[in-house]
């Protein structure tokens, strides 16, 4: 039934963003409400002569960081240190060089990701053989959530930029954890909600402003998401490419080329390789028509 559900509301024309976020609304009461019933089933798991530990993977446990160390918006950045070092010690750890892919697309498959270190880009692929560039994630994200909660095919790839670091979690285990912590499940609507919201910006961007714009809104939520602050201004620390930056605003490397040059003449970006430099986070904002809270 839920399946058919699902099936009508994509033939409704619902993006795959909304449907994904009723699923994780939906989800969420279902959590909420076997929350009391659960409980003594888990007393009676903890003092019952079953060892709690005995669940766990045999591993070390990682060393705990503060909500500042994780990137802001990320899924770890937004649970409080008992429940973040929870959800840590629930997956099989792994460690894998650049290029490695961590999640393919088209693959049936639900385990979830959880991206400790490292940048990792989010493709899908085109009609045309070519792959469009989704998002990034980095170290504090959680990605492959979609499958675990509807038990689809993958819907994107996963792709390492650089040497990461990453857990492995089951689904059982995760809806587990998120009985045990509604307000994590809470935290993982909203971050879904966010991701949704992206997806909707850009296709509005796509449709309403010009390149300019569109870069400038895009570097501007990049500060925000990947931005540290230096000697000269915010500086993005990820290896995005010209052709990485076109996908992400749906822009030929030609407009894009263009549209860097006008922001450097301006006074707003440096760029070097691979590394974007904000000089005037205001002005940028202000070009991209965003109010301070928006990116």
């Amino acid at each position: 039934m839920r399946t058919n559900l699902f099936e009508l509301l994509l033939a409704l024309e619902w993006s795959p963003m909304a449907v994904l976020v009723l699923i994780a609304v939906r989800l969420l009461v279902e959590i909420v409400a076997a929350t009391g019933a659960s409980r003594c089933a888990q007393e009676r798991l903890r003092f019952g002569g079953c060892p709690w530990r005995r669940l766990r993977p045999q591993m070390r446990r990682p060393r705990e960081m503060s909500a500042g160390e994780w990137p802001y918006g990320t899924f770890l950045q937004r649970l409080a240190p008992p429940v973040r070092m929870t959800l840590l010690g629930l997956g099989v750890r792994r460690q894998v060089p650049a290029g490695q892919i961590v999640i393919h697309e088209g693959i049936r498959e639900s385990h979830l990701v959880l991206l400790e270190e490292g940048l990792t880009k989010v493709t899908a692929s085109l009609p045309d053989g070519r792959s469009a560039l989704l998002s990034l994630r980095v170290g504090g994200d959680l990605v492959g959530e979609m499958s675990a909660l509807n038990n689809a095919p993958r819907s994107a790839t996963v792709t390492t930029c650089g040497p990461a670091r990453y857990s492995v979690i089951q689904p059982d285990r995760f809806k587990q954890f998120l009985k045990e912590h509604p307000d994590a499940a809470l935290e993982l609507a909203a971050m879904v909600s966010d991701r949704l919201r992206w997806s909707n910006r850009r296709r509005i961007d796509f449709t309403s402003y010009p390149v300019k714009l569109r870069v400038a809104r895009v570097i501007a939520e990049l500060c925000r998401t990947h931005g540290r602050q230096g000697s000269d201004g915010i500086i993005i620390d990820v290896r995005l490419t010209q052709p990485d930056l076109a996908t992400i605003c749906g822009a030929s490397e030609t407009a894009i080329q263009k549209a860097l040059r006008e922001l450097r003449t301006d006074g707003l970006v440096d760029t070097d390789y691979r590394r974007i430099t904000v000089r005037d986070l205001s002005s940028l904002r202000k070009l991209g028509n965003l109010e301070s809270s928006d990116d």
